[in-house]
């Protein structure tokens, strides 16, 4: 019984000082960075007071899952530290109570952050970059006309099945032409049984005509069967406003959707260095809650006079040197001159080799 109160009352003050720390993180990025925004929006395009309220409500949420990780750990350096320096962790050992006992309910806090993390990464973060792009784009720039993309990805549907796909290496705005065209068609099993690749495709008299190509059928993975055209009518509804319209950045894809374009990329032998990033950083990212935790508690526990400033200014150390990291990694992972699933691995490692020798120093 005692164990349990202990563990509530700890959990209890570590979850205080995160949600504090989740407030102060966040008006830190908004001062520093959407408010300098909005104002050049205002002063730029005259953006109306009910844009700049949706691209500030759109905007929290990707400046919140940054600030998960640093909240995990200023909240674990600032409980601990404030437990160490009124002795009540001398209490607590005097009873018998060990160092794992003593860390475990903020270690479990950082798994369910992580996980929280995750599941918020996914189903929040990529719908509210959406909306925000699309109301910076067509509502404060007021841009009307089509912008010009590559790597243009268009799926068509027959009930919950997928019927075509279709992959352009890039879309020209001016001339309403994809350039490096691949269609595939896909029987019931998901099996790609004929494909059509075309110079280019226009987009004349509401249809889309492709040129210069070849056509092939396919059974078992062999071709059965090839015919080159001079034109063809790409058989996609969609119009270039739908289209385009339809293309996400990565910041705006769930991970499903990172990996499915990743695969289609690859199939075009198109570089997914970037793309590959971005998805396993959807793990990574999170995951530095779990490891902040465990470097946060056992140097919360130095002994100093004024916890919350020491905790505060060691929190904005470790953060810098973490990020700096994980830019570096990332810059790697991109150029490839170490596999992304390798390379954005990078500082969790250290982070986790780290707390493990943090937390055996401080259980002797």
């Amino acid at each position: 019984m005692r164990i349990r109160i202990l563990d509530r009352y700890i959990f209890q003050e570590v979850v205080f000082a995160f949600m504090f720390a989740i407030c102060a993180f966040t008006a830190v990025f908004i001062g520093s960075g959407t408010l300098f925004k909005i104002a050049r929006y205002i002063t730029d395009y005259g953006a109306s007071l009910t844009s700049v309220v949706k691209i500030f409500i759109y905007g929290l949420p990707a400046i919140i899952m940054w600030t998960f990780p640093m909240s995990m750990l200023l909240a674990t350096l600032l409980t601990f530290g404030r437990l160490s320096s009124s002795s009540e962790i001398t209490a607590m050992k005097s009873c018998g109570i060990s160092f794992s006992r003593i860390a475990a309910p903020a270690i479990f806090l950082g798994m369910i952050v992580t996980i929280c993390a995750i599941l918020f990464n996914e189903h929040i973060v990529p719908w509210a970059n959406t909306a925000y792009n699309n109301v910076v784009y067509y509502e404060i720039q007021g841009n009307t006309e089509l912008k010009s993309q590559d790597h243009i990805i268009v799926k068509e549907f027959a009930g919950e099945r997928m019927e075509r796909l279709i992959y352009a290496r890039e879309y020209k705005a001016q001339e309403e032409i994809l350039e490096g065209v691949t269609m595939q068609v896909l029987n019931e099993d998901g099996k790609v049984t004929h494909v059509e690749n075309a110079t280019y495709a226009e987009w004349r008299n509401e249809k889309w005509i492709m040129h210069d190509g070849m056509i092939y059928d396919l059974a078992d993975d062999q071709r059965t069967h090839t015919m080159k055209f001079d034109r063809q009518i790409l058989p996609v509804k969609a119009s270039p406003r739908q289209i385009v319209r339809e293309q996400k950045k990565p910041e705006e894809l769930t991970m499903n959707e990172l990996k499915a374009q990743i695969q289609i990329m690859k199939s075009q032998y198109v570089n997914t260095n970037k793309l590959e990033t971005e998805l396993y950083q959807r793990i990574t990212v999170p995951m530095a809650s779990l490891i902040f935790a465990l470097i946060g508690v056992p140097l919360g526990l130095q002994p100093t006079r004024t916890p919350s400033s020491v905790g505060f200014a060691l929190s904005v150390v470790i953060i810098f040197l973490y990020y700096a990291v994980m830019t570096l990694a990332n810059a790697i992972a991109r150029s490839g001159a170490i596999a992304p699933m390798y390379a954005v691995w990078i500082p969790n490692i250290i982070g986790l080799l780290s707390g493990f020798v943090l937390i055996y120093r401080a259980s002797k």
